[in-house]
C-alpha cells in the first residue's frame, strides 16, 4: 500500500507539470480542490490534467494581454463528444485550437466567450482568486465531468 502523503506528492506533481499533449499524461485522482499558482501561469497556456471517478479531465489556464489569469474546462462546447474535442495552443499566434475541427480562439476570450466552439469557461464567479492562488472546487469539476466523457488525448 502506498502512503498517502507519496501519492499527494505525486497528484501534486502532476497538477503543476501537466503540458496537455497528450504524451505520458498521469491523470492522477482529484482529492480534494484545484488549486492554480497565478505566479505560475503565463501567455503559454498550462494544462492541469486530473481525474474524477475514473474520467480524465483537464483545466487550461493563461494569463491573457490585461493581465488577468484565464481558466476553462480544456474541452470544447461544441465538440466536447468526440473524442478530440480539446485544445493546444499554437505555438506562434498563441490561438487555441481545438483539435476536432480546426476552430481558432484568441487567448484574451477565455472565460468571456461562452457557446460556440471554445473552451467551457471557469469563470470568477464560480472560483476563488485570493491574490496568488486559483481554486476551482472539485464539487464544480465534477459537475463538468460528462464533458470529458468521450474525450482522449492519446
Amino acid at each position: 500500500m502506498v502512503p498517502v502523503i507519496l501519492l499527494v506528492l505525486i497528484a501534486g506533481f502532476f497538477f503543476t507539470q501537466g503540458e496537455g499533449e497528450g504524451k505520458n499524461i498521469a491523470y492522477a485522482e482529484l482529492e480534494g480542490d484545484l488549486k492554480i499558482l497565478k505566479s505560475e501561469i503565463t501567455s503559454d497556456a498550462k494544462f492541469y490534467p486530473f481525474s474524477i471517478d475514473g474520467t480524465n479531465m483537464e483545466v487550461l489556464a493563461l494569463k491573457a494581454e490585461d493581465g488577468t489569469v484565464r481558466t476553462a474546462l480544456n474541452t470544447c462546447q461544441v465538440c466536447y463528444n468526440s473524442r478530440r474535442g480539446y485544445y493546444k495552443q499554437d505555438p506562434v499566434t498563441k490561438e487555441l485550437v481545438c483539435q476536432n475541427c480546426g476552430n481558432r480562439f484568441a487567448p484574451e476570450n477565455v472565460e468571456l466567450i461562452k457557446g460556440g466552439c471554445n473552451p467551457i469557461p471557469i469563470t470568477p464567479e464560480i472560483k476563488t482568486d485570493d491574490g496568488t492562488t486559483i481554486t476551482i472546487t472539485k464539487e464544480l469539476l465534477k459537475e463538468g465531468k460528462f464533458l470529458f466523457s468521450n474525450w482522449s488525448k492519446s
